[in-house]
């Protein structure tokens, strides 16, 4: 099985060189991990001690972040690596002071994991929500290397349940334990040999909890708003967009942030266009008075968990597309109610807040409306969805002094 893995994996390096010529994304992709081990060779020496971490995307960067930083203040001698599978993930935070070496993971080939590891050398090993990499994680065993699986999430009709799974399943061997979110999940993995499970909670929380204690002034947003009720639009794809540019163009006294989630010129022209009220783009507000502007289009990236703790009602997209439905915990960590499309369900906090009511799903540009017409103009209703909201965001803490508890009792030095 080893053989055919290594196989599809190499049709698949020369497949992507192929993509890379008519696709930016897979360009990067591609062109980002030539000099990985060239990067890896001249920042590690062969005397270093290293921890490693491996997130998909940067939405499992942000899970991981709150466990690399614990984990840094614990073992200070240790440097960080940090590796990324997708350039959305790595383009955004290859200067992260969170590891002391961040680069791509090259791709899963037996040379490629032999090399690796051979070069990292790690004491431990962190793998966040998901990605399992037969080669890296037969590697990983092969070498004693503790690893373990933090915010892990996993559901009944995925591979390494099903009867042809065993080739997943044995990979799953080299983790010493698993995190994870929910208790279906540690169910799922005991039915399959696991008993090395524990519920821990999705590290998610704690992140958007600490952003709370932190300072979030935005001194241009506070002279946006300007004393009116505002929506922030977090992430928004087009799609999005599109089914609520009316409401945008006929709202009163209303303030609208958008930050989407590209920020490509075609994109923030395309929006430009389709508002008709005072617009301002963020890297044109300087030596303005904002104040007189009724949306402001955020065409930065960075400072969008900011604005939310500006917003009175978050709309966060992605639920109406296949991409995937972006980061509701930040907004509602702020105690602000939050509208979402349908396409949700593969999402558990997204799936309890709705059912709690401090989330609004909605199908259509009707509802779309409808929703945001009840939390802008009713002072009572929004409080309660927000509250709710909030609390549940503070009630679901805690994932990550579980996890950093049992390292330190398993690892009180590395």
């Amino acid at each position: 099985m080893f053989f055919i893995y290594s196989l599809l994996t190499h049709i698949a390096r020369f497949v992507l060189n192929i993509i890379a010529l008519f696709s930016p994304k897979i360009k990067l992709f591609v062109q980002g991990r030539k000099n990985v081990f060239t990067t890896l060779a001249q920042q590690i020496n062969p005397q270093d001690k290293t921890i490693w971490f491996h997130a998909a995307s940067l939405g499992e960067y942000e899970q991981g972040l709150p466990i690399m930083e614990k984990v840094r203040a614990l073992y200070p001698n240790h440097k960080i690596v940090l590796t990324f599978f997708s350039p959305s993930g790595y383009e955004v935070r290859k200067n992260t002071r969170a590891a002391d070496v961040t680069v791509y993971l090259p791709l899963d080939t037996l040379a490629n994991a032999k090399k690796f590891m051979h070069l990292v050398h790690p004491d431990m090993a962190f793998f966040i929500k998901y990605e399992f990499w037969p080669n890296y994680l037969n590697e990983l065993k092969k070498a004693n290397v503790p690893t373990y699986l933090v915010s892990g999430l996993f559901r009944p009709n995925q591979a390494f349940f099903k009867w042809y799974g065993g080739f997943y399943r044995e990979a799953f061997k080299a983790f010493s334990h698993f995190f994870v979110q929910y208790d279906n999940s540690k169910q799922l993995l005991n039915k399959i040999g696991f008993t090395n499970v524990t519920v821990s909670g999705d590290t998610r929380y704690d992140r958007v909890s600490e952003i709370l204690e932190r300072d979030n002034n935005l001194p241009f947003i506070e002279e946006f708003i300007n004393g009116n009720v505002t929506v922030v639009l977090g992430s928004s794809w087009p799609k999005d967009e599109n089914l609520m540019f009316d409401f945008i163009n006929s709202a009163v006294n209303v303030k609208f942030i958008i930050a989407p989630h590209t920020l490509g010129e075609d994109h923030i022209n395309d929006i430009n266009k389709n508002i008709h009220r005072q617009t301002v783009l963020f890297t044109e507000k300087d030596g303005k008075n904002l104040a007189e502007y009724d949306v402001i289009i955020i065409n930065t990236i960075g400072i969008l968990g900011k604005i939310y703790s500006y917003a009175d009602v978050a709309y966060v997209g992605g639920g109406f597309g296949t991409a995937g439905l972006h980061n509701i915990l930040e907004p509602a960590a702020f105690g602000v109610p939050v509208i979402i499309g349908p396409n949700h369900n593969k999402f558990p906090e997204a799936v309890a807040l709705v059912q709690m009511g401090g989330v609004i799903a909605v199908n259509d540009k009707a509802e779309m409306e409808d929703a945001l017409s009840s939390l802008i103009y009713n002072d009572d209703y929004r409080w309660e969805k927000g509250h709710i909201a909030g609390t549940f965001v503070s009630m679901n803490r805690g994932a990550v002094n579980t996890i950093i508890n049992y390292i330190t009792n398993e690892h009180p030095t590395v």
